[in-house]
Order: C-alpha cells, then structure tokens, then sequence
C-alpha cells in the first residue's frame, strides 16, 4: 500500500478492467466460480458476520465473496480455501465492542484485512480512502511526513525516509522505531492503525518517539506537508555522471531522460562513466524499472515474471535497441534497502554485464503485486507472480548480491531484509552461490570532505582501467 507512510515495500502492477469484466466476478456462475467445499468455507464466514454484524448487507457480502475468489485463484501459490477463511474469521473476532452492533462495511474490512494478513507482507486489501492514496502516491506526490514503514514484532519500523521530505529533514533513519504518536503507545495496534495517527493536514505537526539503537528514546515533532518526490536526481562528479533514483513512480522516465541530457549537456564529450544510485530505493511501479533498465541496453531480456500455472508459463520483457549511455562504464550503486523494482535494474544490468554492481547485498523482494480495483469498493493487492533476473536467477528472499561488496561500520547497523518480514514467501528455487570479493568502503581514497564512502568507490572504480586494478589499488587481491 503506497501511502503517505507506506506500510511495506512495492513493487506494483495495476489491473485495469472494464466494469463489466469486475461485475461478471458476482454470483457463483462469474469468473471465478467456487467449488462446493469452498462454498461451505464462505458460510462458515457467514456465520460469524451475522453475529458480529448490527445488520445484513448482502452487497457488503458479496464484496467479501468477491474478494475471496480472486484470493484463492490469483494468489502466486495454491492456498487452503479453510486457511483463508480461518484467517478472516480471526480478524472479525478481534473487533472490540458488542456483538450486533458493527457496521457490515467494519465487519466486512476487518475479515479482510485478517484474511490477507495471513498472506506474504506485500498483500493487502485497501479500503476506498487507502485505494485512493495508492494512486495518489504513485504519481509522485501526497501528503504526508515522507518516510516509509513497515510492521516488525508489533512495532512500526522505517524502512526509510524519502528525501528532502520533512522525517528526511529532522533526520528520522532507517531502522529506526516508531513507538508513540503523539504521546499514545502505538506498540502491538498494528499499521493501519499507526497509519491513521500519522497522518494529517499539511501544516500540521504530529509528534513521534523514535527508538534507535545506541541511543535513548526520543521524541521529534515533524510537520505534515505535501510530499513532491522528485524521483529522479543528478549532478556532475569531476568527469563522471552521478543519477539518483529514489523510488520508481511515473516520474523516472522522463527524470532519467531529463538527467542524461543534462549531464551531456555539461560534460560533453569528457563524460567518461555513469553512477546509478539505486540505494534505499523500495522500489514501485515495474513497468518503470524496465523503462530505466531499457535506458542502458541494447537488448536482451529484462525480467520475467512466473505466477503458479502449472504449465510453468513466463512473461518476459526484453530492452528495445538504443543505449543512452553507449561505450560508457557503469556503476550501480545498491544496499539492504534497494528492493523490488531496484532489484530488477541491477539485476538486469549485471547479468547483462552492462553495469558492476557496488554494495550491500540488497532487500530480496522478488515478487510482483497486482492492484484490482474491486467491483463493490477499494482494490486488492495481491501478490501473483515472481520475477527472475535474466540469467534466470531468482531474487526473492535472496535479493542481488553486489560484484564488489562495501564494508560499513558496525554501529550502523544491519538491514531487515524481506527473508526476516513475517510470512515471507520463500525463493521457490536453487540457490547458486558464488565468491565476491569485499573491501571496506572507507578504504577508498577519495575526496576527505565526501561523506559518502559508497560513493567514493564508484568513482574510483570509474576511474580504472579494471575491477583488478580497482582491488588492488585498495589493498585487495582479486582472487580473494
């Protein structure tokens, strides 16, 4: 769900159907029709809404039928029709207040939201204001403090701050824990929940305690704004082009276009290597991580995409010719919080041999998540397929791991990766492991005022004839 604060990291595809194909999914004899044991299933839900419930609505059960088909037939692996119903049962059970007297939308929501909670961390059902502000976020401007979290043992954790964006500005981190809004305990109430408190009208100010390791809790107050995110950002190294793309909305592909130009337009023909920042990137919409792997190949394949057909189909998206950055060296940069659509261009531009990939292994989200808008109200986001680099290796749980890897301080802490999140799907294939060699980040010696050591290496590298003669220049044989 991409929000103001995102409870999660994506990596989307929206379905667009027309009304007709969404209301065809109503009644047993639609597209996805059940069989009789899933039936039974239904009425067992059935039953509890009608305790729970202050009166029936049929059209609000329809909406939880509706979804419940769509569930069990999309979803990337085979599900228990008794599992999800379980599921759901749960989180109406966990409604606090008197029987008979919720609203059927309340009871109908909170089946729901239980149900998918039972899936991997990056489906979810959104309700008509969250549906909303997916959308609105996407094209790269919503309100809200600007950072990103998840839900990790009962706790909101951020997965990091967007930047130039007000948590960015009074210096909230990645890892860091959100505990209390405004002086309420927030601990064990869940995402949305902590979703509602964060969230407000621009201008106004929302106060956070923030636990981070080595040091004592603290309170930080952050001002609510409109947040423009400027996917895209660049700049001119010496002889070297420097892109930085913070998240993948409808933005980057004319950012990237916007980026080049500029960058040729300063350097001319003394532009000698490109570095492209991808770290602390969650990633976002794919069809725009393959519109910036495209950017930089000539051909080839991109992505494929595997759901659950037993036929083992792929889709597959392949670069169209035209490089924009033809003859020159790449370094993309990557850590534990490049995810999803990241992963898809580094993977690319690796297996390709197009880029050397310089970092820290990144988050392993390899799966794709489908938004549906649904017939009765808000939108599905299901999790239906996985995707693969091009060499056919998989990415989910495992994530990219770097062609040199860059060291860092212990006290900065580690990443959670999409193995560590709850419910994870597993990798669903064949581990190949391989030796990289790993140096210090701090062992690159450039600019002593650059307080970006990742950065540092890029250029250097960028600057020697081979990956060889980069080792060796920082003490490092490459053999080990």
């Amino acid at each position: 769900m991409m929000v103001s604060l995102l409870p999660g990291i994506s990596g989307c595809v929206l379905e667009n159907r027309t009304v007709s194909t969404v209301l065809d999914t109503l009644g047993v004899g639609g597209a996805y029709p059940l069989p009789e044991s899933a039936g039974k299933e239904l009425n067992r839900f059935d039953a509890v809404y009608a305790r729970y419930a202050s009166h029936r609505d049929d059209e609000q059960l329809r909406h939880f039928s509706d979804t419940f088909r769509r569930v069990r037939v999309n979803y990337v692996e085979p599900l228990e029709d008794a599992a999800l119903i379980d599921a759901a049962i749960t989180g109406v059970e966990s409604l606090e207040g008197e029987l008979a007297s919720f609203e059927p939308r309340d009871v109908v929501e909170a089946g729901l939201d239980g149900m998918m909670a039972s899936l991997d961390p990056h489906s979810s059902y959104m309700n008509p204001r969250e549906f909303q502000e997916s959308q609105v976020s996407t094209r790269g401007q919503f309100g809200g403090l600007g950072i990103e979290i998840t839900q990790e043992n009962d706790i909101i954790k951020v997965v990091s701050p967007i930047e130039d964006t007000p948590a960015f500005e009074v210096g909230i981190q990645a890892g860091d824990l959100i505990t209390h809004v405004n002086g309420e305990d927030i601990r064990g109430k869940g995402i949305s929940y902590a979703v509602n408190l964060l969230r407000g009208a621009p201008g106004t100010a929302v106060v956070v305690t923030i636990e981070r390791a080595a040091v004592d809790a603290f309170d930080v107050s952050i001002v609510r704004a409109i947040i423009k995110v400027r996917s895209v950002k660049w700049r001119v190294e010496g002889d070297i082009g420097y892109i930085r793309v913070n998240r993948f909305t409808e933005r980057v592909e004319p950012g990237i276009v916007d980026a080049m130009n500029d960058i040729r337009a300063q350097l001319g023909m003394n532009l000698s290597g490109i570095v492209l920042d991808l770290r602390n990137n969650p990633g976002g919409l794919l069809d725009q991580s393959l519109i910036l792997s495209d950017a930089f190949l000539e051909d080839g394949k991109i992505v494929s995409i595997r759901g659950r057909d037993e036929d083992g189909s792929e889709r597959s998206h392949s670069a169209s010719p035209g490089d924009m950055a033809p003859g020159l060296p790449i370094v993309v940069l990557i850590n534990g919080g490049s995810a999803s659509a990241s992963e898809i261009v580094a993977g690319a531009l690796q297996d390709h041999g197009r880029a050397t990939i310089l970092g820290e292994r990144s988050f392993g989200k390899g799966s794709v998540q489908t938004i549906t808008p649904l017939p009765v109200e808000g939108a599905l986001r299901l999790t239906t397929a996985r995707y693969y680099a091009p060499s056919g290796r998989v990415i989910q749980a495992r994530g990219i791991m770097p062609d040199i890897v860059l060291l860092h301080d212990e006290e900065e802490g580690e990443f959670t990766r999409e193995v560590d999140l709850p419910h994870a799907l597993d990798s669903a294939g064949e581990e190949l492991s391989r030796d990289v060699p790993t140096i210090a980040a701090s062992s690159c010696d450039g600019d002593a005022e650059n307080e970006d050591p990742d950065l540092v290496c890029a250029l250097m590298f960028l600057h020697t004839e081979s990956s060889a003669e980069f080792l060796s220049s920082v003490g490092v044989s490459p053999e080990s």
